[in-house]
């Protein structure tokens, strides 16, 4: 019997484990806290950008397909700089928590708010672009939510170097690794197992092809 589907069922039951008991800390954190991991990520960027490159050109070096799909895979210092400011960006918004979304009074008097609140943890399954994990990772931080990222197997070496920079930000505002955390597979048994994680996960969100999304 092949064991292998059981091994990414366990990995990926001690990752959102691990990003359950990372959440408090995360949806209780202020926005300052938040806003300051998600800048320092945005400067840890910038300074790993050598070993960032080095780990795309290891990708790109394994990489098959069109031109198209390795452009899509390919970094540069332009598109790293560019994924910086899309972290800082994401500092600069509103803070979407705490927020009143509605307020209502009943006939006897009690007042009924709907506050918004983190969804929980979240599993995010994308294909070639490195730059949609750093992009993820920064609006679960802004919104207090902890995040389970799965790219595609053919940027695993760029998926890595940029957690890494992720990690610095989190660390530097005091908040749990677990909170951002990449999958240790590129097997497609975990993707299946990510998407049968009922209770695990919060919610799953595809970005890629119609065959991703359909699954």
């Amino acid at each position: 019997m092949d064991a292998q589907p059981d091994i990414n069922i366990s990995a990926l039951t001690h990752a959102a484990l691990a990003a359950r008991a990372a959440l408090p800390a995360l949806a209780r954190s202020t926005a300052a806290t938040r806003n300051l991991a998600l800048m320092a990520a945005a400067d840890a960027l910038t300074t790993s950008q050598a070993a960032i490159l080095h780990a795309n050109s290891q990708d790109l070096l394994g990489a098959t397909g069109t031109s198209a799909f390795q452009d899509r895979l390919r970094l540069d210092a332009g598109r790293l700089a560019a994924m910086a400011k899309g972290l800082r960006d994401v500092a600069a918004l509103p803070d979407p928590l705490a927020r009143t979304l509605a307020e209502w009074t009943r006939p006897n008097g009690l007042v009924i708010s709907r506050i918004a609140q983190p969804l929980g943890v979240i599993g995010m399954i994308y294909e070639s672009r490195p730059n949609v994990g750093a992009d993820a990772a920064a609006l679960a931080i802004k919104s207090g939510n902890a995040i389970i990222l799965r790219g595609g197997s053919e940027s695993f070496h760029s998926a890595a170097a940029i957690h890494a920079a992720i990690l610095s930000g989190l660390r530097a505002a005091g908040l749990p690794d677990a909170c951002v955390q990449v999958a240790p597979s590129t097997d497609r048994a975990f993707v299946a197992a990510m998407l049968s994680a009922s209770g695990l996960i919060d919610l799953i969100i595809p970005r890629g092809g119609k065959s991703l999304v359909e699954r």
